[in-house]
């Protein structure tokens, strides 16, 4: 239900919950597994033994890995029209959720300000792609955003300050998410959730609520897996002059050619560029 560090809180099948540690080595764990656990004290319990996932949401550098969520099927990444949001970063999230096998939900959130129509607008991209968008503002109404949460775990993701965990106190209001303002004079939020928690909707819907992002590094993927995960590429992948074109400055790329007739976005372009880069760094 919760990584804390090194320690777990772990959810039993009768709702009781125990406070765990991993047996040995520290496991690489992540809010959303399913664990074999033995008791060992009143409320205390040791993680023996991790279930097989179904999917894994984590991101990663060159050096080390940051798993985010288990098991979830679908990431609702969240962004707002202030602070304003990372259009790469939205990209990396979307090419996480592809190739983890979630499906993926835009939720604008804060649709109550001025600035919304045109962050609604810069959206509309996306939802030509075949991702869904929606639009609403936690502090007023999240019925637009309620069924698409029904009968899936979904994970939400964004920058800090886009109302992550607003609407986690709209959904669940014994929750008690400590939510600080926005920084306007930084044009950023502040970190509220320093971890991941995973929270009942109802006995089919879950939620995981997760620490705000600034990067999300997708190191553990080929330049061919990064070129799938950006859908709009491949209805032309395999029609490059080279086999092994990775769609950077190689000549005859079927990538750089469809950008230029306007099938692919430039913005969308350097996004898988930019990754493709950073795996040299």
């Amino acid at each position: 239900m919760a990584a804390y560090g090194r320690r777990f809180l772990v959810e039993l099948a009768d709702a009781s919950a125990l406070d765990c540690v991993t047996r040995g080595r520290r496991a690489a764990l992540a809010c959303g597994d399913r664990v074999s656990v033995a008791a060992r004290g009143p409320g205390q319990g040791v993680i023996e033994a991790l279930a097989p996932r179904s999917t894994l949401l984590y991101r990663s550098d060159r050096a080390r890995q940051k798993l985010i969520a288990a098991n979830v099927t679908q990431i609702v990444i969240v962004v707002a029209p202030v602070p304003s949001y990372y259009e790469d970063l939205l990209n990396r999230c979307l090419a996480a959720a592809e190739h983890g096998g979630m499906s993926a939900l835009i939720a604008l959130n804060k649709s109550d300000l001025p600035q919304a129509a045109a962050a609604l607008a810069a959206l509309e991209p996306y939802r030509g792609l075949g991702y869904r968008v929606v639009s609403l503002s936690a502090k007023r109404d999240l019925a637009p955003l309620l069924p698409h949460l029904k009968g899936r775990t979904s994970v939400l993701v964004g920058q800090s300050g886009m109302g992550k965990s607003t609407i986690i106190n709209a959904l669940i209001p014994e929750a008690a998410v400590r939510v600080a303002e926005v920084s306007a004079a930084l044009d950023s939020g502040r970190h509220t959730t320093t971890h991941a928690r995973l929270y009942h909707l109802d006995a089919v819907s879950h939620i995981v609520d997760s620490p705000g992002l600034q990067e999300f590094g997708l190191h553990h993927l080929e330049p061919d897996e990064l070129a799938h995960a950006f859908v709009e590429f491949r209805p032309h992948l395999g029609h490059c002059r080279f086999r092994d074109c990775r769609h950077v400055t190689e000549p005859g790329c079927a990538i750089a050619a469809a950008c230029q007739r306007g099938q692919i976005s430039e913005q969308r372009l350097e996004s898988y560029r930019g990754l493709v880069r950073g795996r040299k760094l």
